[in-house]
């Protein structure tokens, strides 16, 4: 097991070449190269000297009220008042720092990174997976259709907000999903807005098969994909320390990667570049990539699949959703514009979306609108209008205090 204990170091070879390759000011070829993006009008957001293509859509993401809305999403941990425990806000900004720290090495476009790093969830639920899953349990019972925050993030800046973006961020948005490893991305090149668009139907339609078939078109969109698993995978063992899921000294099994977040992080990142220098796709070796299925592996036995945190959410959390997802969607049948749903959601977006755009966001399909509105709130959001609009409800959440 020394190995768990190491940082581990590039190659002293492909240093070597890294370094001569800087002085040589060496280009990468396979990276996306800013000229060659596309938007739906390509008539407006010119790229300039000082707002290059990819700094536009990173300045257009964090602009959006969403984008705040990450600091009080839950990350794996609800119901706890501590200020340590990740949120998604964090989260994203790992996904940024680790694959920016990776495509810098690499030669790859950081702008495009970031851009998509801090966007990849900016259309997650409240209450992390198990508020995803509730909320595509109601909306597939209503449409036949799925919800999957990887596609509703692509939803918000594509079509909720309309703010024109790339293709690339869209697409490495859309292809973001960390829950499915594999050991060589190998980028789908010259995709089209017309393939997006029927990939992001299909997600609806069949809903996890067809977001395993997802590829990204660019290198970019590869390495934040992989840096997505990266950057939760150790951070969520911190977090379920502090959460008293586990003990600090419980024992992990990798031996490559390491078991804790920094070492992770560190050899991982090292692996990645070790074995992607100079090449048109991103690949991990076979112990890196057994040592990553593994630590995802134990993460699920002993934190994601906590019996004390899923029974939390299946006997409070998840009748709170079906009570306010059907209370939403009479109010909107009813067309009652007093209610809440009107007042913080359909108006404010529907004036957006009709003063720019020409288009009545109310005319949207019904389930369709309580979806966009519940995945939009934060936890204490929705705790508070679950208490607004039931403060009779059997189903409470009460925060494990600062102070016991």
């Amino acid at each position: 097991m020394a190995d768990a204990l190491k940082f581990n170091k590039i190659n002293e070879e492909l240093q070597q070449k890294i370094k001569y390759d800087r002085k040589n000011h060496w280009v990468n070829p396979y990276a996306f190269k800013d000229e060659n993006a596309i938007r739906r009008d390509n008539s407006v957001d010119k790229a300039n000297l000082w707002r290059p293509v990819f700094v536009r859509d990173t300045e257009k993401i964090m602009h959006l009220p969403y984008y705040n809305r990450y600091a009080d999403k839950t990350q794996v941990f609800s119901f706890k008042n501590n200020d340590d425990i990740t949120r998604r806000a964090q989260h994203v900004q790992l996904v940024s720092r680790i694959a920016r720290n990776i495509g810098s090495v690499l030669g790859l476009n950081l702008d495009l990174i970031e851009a998509i790093a801090l966007g990849h969830d900016i259309g997650h639920t409240p209450f992390g997976h198990a508020g995803e899953r509730f909320l595509s349990e109601l909306y597939h019972n209503e449409t036949g259709r799925y919800f999957n925050h990887n596609v509703h993030s692509t939803r918000v800046l594509d079509r909720i907000f309309a703010r024109n973006f790339t293709l690339q961020t869209l697409d490495g948005v859309l292809c973001h999903n960390g829950e499915f490893e594999q050991q060589e991305y190998r980028p789908q090149y010259s995709k089209t807005f017309n393939e997006y668009d029927k990939e992001v139907e299909a997600c609806y339609i069949e809903g996890a098969r067809a977001i395993k078939r997802l590829i990204p078109s660019t290198l970019e969109g590869c390495v934040v994909r992989i840096c997505d698993m990266i950057a939760y995978l150790g951070k969520d063992r911190q977090d379920a320390v502090l959460a008293g899921i586990i003990e600090p000294d419980y024992k992990f099994n990798t031996e490559l990667i390491g078991t804790e977040n920094a070492k992770i992080i560190n050899n991982l990142t090292v692996d990645i570049i070790e074995h992607s220098y100079g090449k048109d796709y991103i690949m991990l070796s076979d112990t890196a990539f057994k040592d990553l299925s593994t630590a995802k592996k134990e993460n699920y036995q002993v934190i994601y699949n906590n019996n004390t945190i899923n029974q939390q959410y299946d006997k409070s959390i998840k009748p709170m959703f079906e009570e306010l997802y059907y209370k939403l969607l009479d109010d909107v049948k009813r067309n009652d514009t007093d209610s809440i749903i009107y007042k913080h959601h359909i108006n404010p977006i529907g004036n957006a979306l009709k003063q720019y755009h020409g288009v009545e966001y109310s005319a949207e399909e019904k389930n369709q609108i309580v979806v966009d509105y519940i995945a939009s709130m934060t936890d204490d959001y929705f705790i508070d209008l679950h208490k607004h609009l039931f403060p009779d409800s059997k189903h409470k959440i009460e925060y494990e205090p600062y102070f016991k």
